[in-house]
């Protein structure tokens, strides 16, 4: 599923509007990664959007 552990980020829809205005369906996803962090001495591996990698960095559970 797409969808960020840390954010909740999933994906969008909406419509894809041609020069004709011709409406097609379309789908958005996060740009999401997998990532390990260690939690309380354990190695937890997560999907994080770059959003939430930039919330872990802040907080320092993420050291690259």
């Amino acid at each position: 599923m797409q969808k960020c552990d840390i954010t909740g980020k999933g994906k969008q829809y909406g419509n894809n509007v041609s020069f004709s205005q011709r409406h097609t369906k379309k789908v958005w996803k996060p740009n999401l990664q997998k990532k390990t962090i260690v939690l309380n001495g354990k190695k937890v591996s997560i999907k994080v959007s770059t959003q939430g990698i930039r919330i872990l960095k802040k907080q320092g559970l993420l050291t690259k």
